[in-house]
């Protein structure tokens, strides 16, 4: 790279914090800086916050208070606090890419919002309403490859997908996936309160975060269809909220074309890690969820839990951390399609 690749975050919370820490955890550090970071809270409690996290501990490096933002091992970061993509004034940043990790935007005509404010293009960190939505909706391992570099919106999909979508996709080539269902078991997120309260139209979330198991919705099933269309039908889903900070769990029920030896299944998913080096890890030591907090990749096969039960019946369950694995991943769909826009505006010249 002739230079570095600029990027700026909109939305400093969970997510884009891990992202930041993440790139100045990296190799890429030395092609991506963070140029601009867009929150609506006030400076010294995005410094605070970067500086000590509950989670992921103290950021490996020094974050100071400058005149106008944040100051990452000397490295100036440009602050603003504006609600509405227009009133940042994107051009004068000059950014490639922009990270939205506020959550806020789901749909092209909001995140077209961004592309008219100035900002060249923008990575999500979430799922949009539909696929037609973004121009593409990436789990990198899985189609990264098909970025052209003339996208303007695209979607890293959900923590949940890039876990699921690698082992679906090498279960259904091996052996011929008839039927799956998935249940997430998942950390608190911010849309829970942490007493009860008006928190939420769902009104199981307007119940304790930390005192209940709690049941919500997903749309995980449909973003399987969406990376894996020959799924359409076969796969469904519930996710449930369970008291604790980070890090998650897949308890993945499966109806195989045919009956499947537990040995069998663990041994074509741990050589499935090598195909997925980074990304997918197995183990059959016994497990628990604070083992992976901290862990890059997007799951962990815990091969002590593979079951079957004839007829085609079999249980896997996949360890995930949801905010490190999935920042980790959105810098490596960031890579890719650095990568590919450079080419395309290299053979414009």
């Amino acid at each position: 790279m002739s230079r570095p690749i600029r990027l700026a975050i909109n939305g400093y919370g969970r997510i884009g914090r891990c992202l930041l820490r993440a790139l100045y955890e990296s190799p890429l550090k030395d092609f991506f800086q963070v140029v601009a970071i867009n929150e609506p809270a006030d400076l010294a409690s995005m410094v605070y916050l970067s500086q000590f996290d509950s989670t992921h501990g103290i950021f490996p490096g020094k974050v100071e208070q400058g005149a106008t933002g944040l100051v990452v091992n000397g490295q100036v970061i440009q602050v603003s606090h504006e609600t509405e993509p227009e009133a940042v004034d994107w051009p004068v940043l000059g950014i490639d890419l922009l990270l939205e990790c506020s959550g806020h935007y789901s749909s092209r005509q909001q995140l077209q919002r961004f592309i008219d404010a100035g900002c060249p293009r923008v990575l999500v960190s979430q799922p949009c309403n539909s696929a037609q939505d973004v121009d593409c909706t990436v789990v990198y391992g899985i189609n990264h490859q098909t970025l052209t570099g003339t996208e303007t919106l695209v979607s890293s999909a959900s923590c949940t997908t890039n876990a699921i979508v690698p082992i679906l996709a090498e279960l259904d080539a091996a052996f011929g996936v008839d039927h799956a269902f998935l249940t997430t078991l998942h950390s608190v997120m911010n849309d829970q309160p942490m007493i009860d309260g008006y928190h939420h139209s769902d009104l199981r979330r307007t119940r304790s975060a930390m005192q209940s198991v709690i049941p919500v919705a997903t749309g995980l099933a449909q973003g399987v269809e969406r990376l894996l269309p020959q799924f359409k039908g076969k796969v469904q889903a519930k996710a449930i909220r369970v008291p604790i900070l980070n890090v998650s769990a897949i308890d993945l029920m499966l109806k195989f074309k045919s009956d499947v030896p537990a040995q069998a299944l663990n041994a074509m998913l741990l050589g499935a890690t090598q195909h997925y080096r980074g990304l997918l890890d197995y183990s059959d030591h016994p497990h628990a969820s604070v083992d992976f907090n901290h862990n890059s990749h997007s799951a962990i096969i815990d091969a002590s839990q593979t079951r079957t039960n004839g007829d085609g019946f079999a249980n896997l369950f996949i360890w995930f951390d949801n905010e490190w694995g999935f920042a980790n991943r959105m810098l490596d769909v960031t890579q890719a399609w650095s990568a590919r826009f450079q080419q395309v505006q290299a053979s414009s010249l």
